[in-house]
C-alpha cells in the first residue's frame, strides 16, 4: 500500500491508502474524492478526473500519451502539470503523491 493525498481548492486534504497497481482515478472514486467525477469511467474521453500535480512529483509519473495531451487541451484552465488520474497506475515511487483538484472541476 502507498498513500496519496488529494488537496481540494479550499486546502482540505484527504489522505488515502491505495494498493500498488491500482488506477488512480478508481482509487479517487472509491474514496469519494470531491471533484473527481470520472464521467467516462476511465476511457480517456471526458477529462473529468484531471488534477494538478505539484512540480516535485512530476518526475515520478509516467509520461503523458498523445491521447492524454489531446484530452487535457479540452479541460478548463489546463496547466503544464495537469494530468488525468485515469492514466496513472500507482507504483511504489508514487508513495506520498499529492494531487490538487482544480476548482473548475467541482
Amino acid at each position: 500500500m502507498i498513500t496519496v493525498t488529494f488537496v481540494q481548492p479550499d486546502d482540505r486534504r484527504t489522505l488515502v491508502n491505495a494498493p500498488l497497481g491500482a488506477n488512480l482515478m478508481e482509487v479517487a472514486v472509491a474514496n469519494g474524492i470531491d471533484g473527481i467525477l470520472a464521467d467516462c469511467g476511465g476511457n480517456l474521453v471526458c477529462g473529468t478526473c484531471h488534477v494538478v500535480v505539484p512540480a516535485r512529483f512530476q518526475a515520478v509519473l509516467p509520461a503523458q500519451s498523445e491521447m492524454e495531451r489531446d484530452m487535457l487541451e479540452c479541460v478548463p484552465d489546463p496547466q503544464p502539470n495537469t494530468r488525468l488520474c485515469c492514466q496513472i497506475t500507482l507504483e511504489a515511487a508514487h508513495d506520498g503523491l499529492e494531487l490538487h483538484v482544480p476548482l473548475t472541476q467541482r
